[in-house]
């Protein structure tokens, strides 16, 4: 059993899924909207989305339900909607460490998760943004949207009932760690393959190994050999 709530436009969907937590009736509780006015990315960052072009949609689980760590967790919920993509489009879709979704060289979701106590209880808060229609964006912009990567116009209230569908069976079936990490690893954007790297304002050659158990990223780096990082520790150019 799920809950999902529409909102015909909101500040941050990760921010007023609080308003619907107050007395869940279910472990999933999901929030969307078509016009997010101050969409949040990874650390801080924004995220910017045309209105009625693109999906900004949050989903709370409680944490008593999740019997994986954060970082596992995190890289599962990106594995699980990039197969819904996948699936959707019949396009190849990457999961860029940590947890962005690309087809085509393009960003097309950007996955934002938290944790946070509401009303007595501990939930996992995934905030998923979805660019879906937009047509136009920076020249210099590595985003792109499922219309520009694929050519494919969706229906933006039935992608987001089958989405919230989808990922409540997926999260409801979570396999075991070894399993998550070949999955993620297997459709790791870039894995090796000679890649640019920004590292200490520098750009050298590398190439992605591997993701692991850690939430750290194995790169090959040309001039000093197999190192781990963290998100935003380095950056992959593409």
């Amino acid at each position: 059993m799920s809950e999902l709530f529409y909102r015909n436009a909101c500040s941050s969907t990760n921010d007023e899924i609080t308003e619907v937590l107050l007395y869940p009736q279910s472990n999933f509780v999901g929030l969307y909207t078509f016009n997010q006015i101050k969409g949040r990315g990874q650390y801080g960052n924004s995220w910017a989305s045309a209105a009625e072009q693109n999906l900004a949609y949050t989903l709370a689980i409680k944490t008593s339900c999740i019997n994986h760590s954060h970082f596992m967790f995190n890289y599962y919920t990106a594995i699980a909607v990039q197969d819904y993509l996948a699936n959707l489009t019949e396009k190849i879709v990457k999961i860029k460490w940590p947890n962005d979704i690309i087809i085509k060289n393009k960003k097309v979701v950007g996955i934002l998760i938290e944790k946070k106590k509401i009303n007595q209880e501990n939930y996992f808060i995934i905030g998923i943004g979805i660019n879906i229609l937009q047509e136009k964006f920076d020249e210099i912009s590595n985003a792109g949207s499922l219309f520009t990567q694929t050519g494919e116009r969706f229906n933006l209230n039935q992608f987001t009932e089958d989405l919230h569908s989808f990922l409540i069976e997926k999260l409801t079936h979570i396999p075991g760690d070894d399993e998550i990490l070949d999955q993620f690893n297997s459709n790791l954007f870039k894995k090796d393959e000679i890649s640019v790297f920004e590292l200490d304002k520098t750009r050298q050659n590398g190439i992605i190994r591997n993701a692991d158990e850690n939430g750290e990223i194995w790169i090959d780096l040309e001039g000093s050999g197999l190192r781990s990082f963290y998100h935003k520790e380095i950056k992959l150019l593409y």
